[in-house]
């Protein structure tokens, strides 16, 4: 049997599933879920802990829903420590997604930030947006029923 997808997701795309749980990057980071690996690493979480604590973010999420979410989170990902330093993005606080790609050998990075999809590929990995995720799922899912 084929060995799973390994996905990255970024963090404006994570918070966009849990915000938005049936927008498309809710329902790509679902996919990502049930299919495959999730990759997760300890300056994502930060970041994305950080972030969701945002007073902005307050009337769309409160903080028990913030830490079910992250600890779910934490539960179903596979947590990767990094074991290569990159310095390759024009946002040096972007450089985390493609260390966690590379040390947990990543198919995709799926994100919306032009920084990370200024280097698509990366190393053979696949940095897209959730809209070409979904295109590939839907175009994979429909060669298979016809088959």
């Amino acid at each position: 049997m084929n060995d799973p997808k390994r996905y990255v997701f970024d963090t404006n795309v994570l918070i966009s599933a849990l915000i938005f749980e049936h927008s498309r990057p809710g329902r790509a980071f679902r996919h990502a879920l049930n299919t495959g690996q999730v990759l997760l690493s300890l300056q994502v979480l930060e970041e994305l802990n950080d972030v969701l604590s945002r007073e902005k973010f307050e009337r769309y999420v409160s903080e028990k829903e913030r830490e079910e979410f992250l600890d779910s989170f934490v539960e179903r990902a596979k947590f990767i420590t990094s074991t290569e330093r990159i310095q390759v993005c024009r946002d040096p606080k972007d450089d985390k997604f493609f260390e966690l790609a590379v040390s947990g050998k990543a198919h995709y990075i799926i994100s919306g930030d032009n920084d990370l999809l200024a280097l698509h590929p990366f190393r053979g990995i696949e940095i897209i947006t959730v809209d070409d995720f979904l295109t590939q799922i839907e175009m994979r899912e429909s060669t298979e029923a016809e088959e």
